[in-house]
């Protein structure tokens, strides 16, 4: 016949889990007979976290229609400025087809590549040229001479 196969480290095992279950129990029973505090936790106007509920007579009303998700979409004449800006080419390497320039008004710097000039630019000319969003920032692109 074969012994048992309860080994000590098992039964150890086995013991500190009731231990364990016990406490639990015990703490669960404590906070019951202190009159069971809230579970439930509400946020205030102020974002402030609160155990008492809010004012039903204060609430909000919000209509479907009126939640918008994702980027809200352009009315005409809204925040419409000039595309085209103008500026001074402050450094431009040929060699490696990149260069800055330095906005008129301003007086950023806007980083520009070979691929997106119309004209041959070099150090100190004016151009004009549009904004688009890069991996880095803003760049300037389609850019010409004045």
């Amino acid at each position: 016949m074969a012994g048992s196969q309860e080994t000590y480290g098992k039964k150890e095992r086995e013991k500190k889990r009731a231990k364990k279950r016990k406490e639990k129990e015990e703490r669960r029973l404590a906070r019951k007979e202190q009159g069971g505090l809230n579970e439930f936790v509400y946020v205030d106007a102020y974002g402030n976290l609160t155990d008492t509920p809010p004012d039903p007579s204060v609430k909000l009303e919000i209509e479907a229609e009126d939640i918008e998700l994702g980027i809200p979409k352009k009315v005409k004449g809204e925040d419409e400025i000039d595309p085209v800006h103008e500026g001074v080419v402050s450094f431009y390497d040929n060699s490696k087809g990149f260069g800055f320039i330095i906005d008129n008004l301003t007086k950023e710097k806007y980083f520009v590549h070979v691929s997106g000039t119309l004209d041959q630019i070099d150090e100190g000319d004016k151009v004009a040229y549009e904004l688009e969003q890069g991996k880095k920032g803003l760049n300037a692109v389609r850019v010409k001479k004045i």
